[in-house]
């Protein structure tokens, strides 16, 4: 997959393309309904597939304070776009240019200038250009001028309800893990690189991976059972997998500013850590972040922490019994 970084990065040579735009935050069942289409349409046209997006997302642009948690960062998003067959991600920056377009000019620069596109597939609810003037109904006009086609994106439902990144949102804060599962068609997943952080796990005789997850807000909280997978197979047993206890929050117990971190403690694993990149799957929440009196407080939480994730894992089917 080929990541666009702006409308001046697509080869002059751009053969045209089957495209869809959209946040594709987590990339869940609704999100691959779409790309689903997006592969079958691209493949009757015979051109690439291509996800337009925008960085920052419309709602961080016009309201950053109660904009909604990101579900996936960019590489995690890049990442699972490319494995389910798209070919180019156009990455445009939101910015007052962007949002002052009209939306006129949205089509014919963008979508007919700059990506010839055959044919796009958005929801009939998707509204662009300056103070959202654009709906289905003029790109649907606009297609038949221009001669691209215009598809509205398949309506995906899971217990009754609309899947959507929302939907995901509020069951990872209400601790629906399961449901998120089902949402995602897998489960919940972080992922960052391994950087040195101020190694207090070491003197509380539980060493950690400080992830570095490069996120403002976080969609969950607290203390986990997780896996982690690990990218370099050197360092790695048991089909690179590990069996691990994590913390997602802002450490409310150490002093400092509070920020967005994921620490891991990964049972069995002997070695350096630092450097290398962990996805982090999450399995079962062990309790909420909370904060203590006191370094002696913390250590006694996390052995209780450590045996609660050993008794998960140890009940699973086919688990580690080496922990």
């Amino acid at each position: 997959m080929r990541v666009l970084r702006g409308l001046h990065t697509i080869p002059a040579d751009f053969p045209g393309c089957v495209a869809t735009i959209g946040n594709f935050d987590g990339v869940h069942l609704g999100h691959q309904a779409i790309l689903k289409s997006l592969r079958k349409a691209a493949a009757q046209q015979t051109v690439p597939t291509l996800v337009m997006m925008f960085e920052p997302q419309p709602k961080e642009f016009f309201a950053p304070d109660v904009a909604p948690p990101r579900l996936a960062n960019l590489r995690e998003k890049f990442q699972d776009l490319a494995s389910y067959g798209v070919d180019y991600v156009l990455c445009l920056p939101f910015n007052q240019a962007l949002r002052s377009m009209p939306a006129a000019e949205f089509i014919q620069q963008i979508l007919v200038d700059g990506l010839k596109v055959r044919h796009l597939i958005v929801g009939d609810d998707f509204r662009f250009g300056c103070d959202r003037s654009g709906d289905y109904q003029l790109l649907q006009q606009a297609g038949e001028a221009a001669g691209f086609l215009v598809q509205d994106t398949p309506t995906l439902e899971l217990d009754g309800e609309r899947v959507s990144s929302t939907r995901v949102r509020s069951e990872l804060a209400s601790n629906n893990l399961s449901r998120v599962g089902r949402l995602l068609g897998r489960n919940y997943c972080m992922s960052g690189r391994v950087a040195f952080g101020r190694q207090l796990g070491r003197t509380l005789d539980t060493p950690t991976a400080n992830v570095m997850i490069k996120r403002a807000k976080l969609p969950l909280s607290g203390v986990y059972a997780v896996r982690v997978y690990l990218d370099d197979q050197s360092s790695a047993r048991a089909g690179n997998e590990y069996f691990a206890v994590a913390n997602v929050g802002i450490k409310p117990t150490v002093a400092g500013q509070p920020e967005p971190s994921l620490e891991v403690h990964l049972f069995g694993f002997k070695g350096d850590l630092y450097y290398q990149h962990l996805t982090v799957e999450f399995l079962h929440k062990i309790r909420e972040e909370q904060k203590f009196d006191g370094l002696d407080a913390l250590q006694n939480a996390i052995e209780r922490d450590k045996q609660a994730a050993k008794q998960y894992f140890a009940a699973m089917p086919n688990s580690f019994r080496s922990i």
